[in-house]
């Protein structure tokens, strides 16, 4: 995405922010819940470093990226914004073992942990450097054979495993529901929620994160209880229409 004014587009951003947090707000408060606990998380993977900084000045604090090589490029070009110290970037997408050492350290939280295996590579990785990664647990609550993650019997037959790991510290889960389906999105969204409720009453712990909710079903999400909403084009692209 290029652009060009960015006066108009800064001012794009700021209300745009308004108009989702809002929808937040009223999507908790159907269901009861207090709209500070849910974290918006701005997806930065279409646009560049100036639309990273132009967000945070519109209000954003917390930022997405899929690829790991975009996560160290936004980095380095925001490491000398003063305005940007200490911004928080997590890792959403994909991570393949070859690519842990670009996020171990760097994502303040990795959302992708989609299997036992990369759990244990992440553990050595992060064990090796001396640091202790806040990670999610990737799940196929839906079952599509397109979506990686575990599915939710063979978490619950692996989570004892993944929690002796060194290295990684489990906050919760992460999913993401089928697309263009309001009412298969609930299912999602609230099978999370009672997996997560399922896994406290396993390990005692509070598995407190549930990351799922994107531009076109996070009022859903937050209805049925996210606490982290993965918002991109709704964030970023002006052409994208509020349903």
């Amino acid at each position: 995405m290029v652009i060009e004014d960015n006066k108009g587009y800064a001012l794009f951003l700021v209300e745009r922010r308004e108009a989702i947090l809002a929808r937040i707000a009223e999507a908790a408060a159907r269901s009861g819940r207090n709209p500070d606990d849910v974290l918006l998380l701005a997806v930065s993977k279409t646009v560049g470093p100036k639309e990273v900084a132009l967000a945070h000045r519109a209000g954003y604090r917390a930022f997405g990226e899929n690829r790991p090589q975009e996560l160290t490029r936004k980095l380095a070009a925001l490491a000398d914004d003063p305005e940007m110290s200490g911004v928080r970037f997590d890792m959403i997408g994909n991570l393949q073992t070859n690519k842990i050492n670009q996020v171990v350290g760097c994502a303040s939280l990795i959302h992708s942990i989609s299997s036992a295996h990369l759990a244990e590579a992440v553990s050595k990785r992060s064990a090796a450097r001396g640091v202790v990664s806040d990670v999610l647990l990737e799940t196929n609550v839906s079952g599509e054979e397109s979506k990686s993650g575990f599915s939710p019997t063979e978490l619950v037959a692996a989570i004892d495993g993944i929690l002796t790991l060194p290295g990684i510290r489990v906050h919760g889960l992460m999913s993401m529901a089928p697309a263009h389906d309001a009412d298969e999105a609930r299912r999602t969204f609230s099978g999370l929620r009672t997996l997560a409720e399922d896994l406290r009453d396993r390990t005692g712990l509070p598995f407190e994160e549930l990351s799922c909710g994107m531009s076109d079903d996070y009022p859903i999400a937050v209805e049925e209880g996210s606490t982290i909403v993965r918002l991109g084009r709704t964030v970023f692209d002006p052409n994208y229409v509020i349903q």
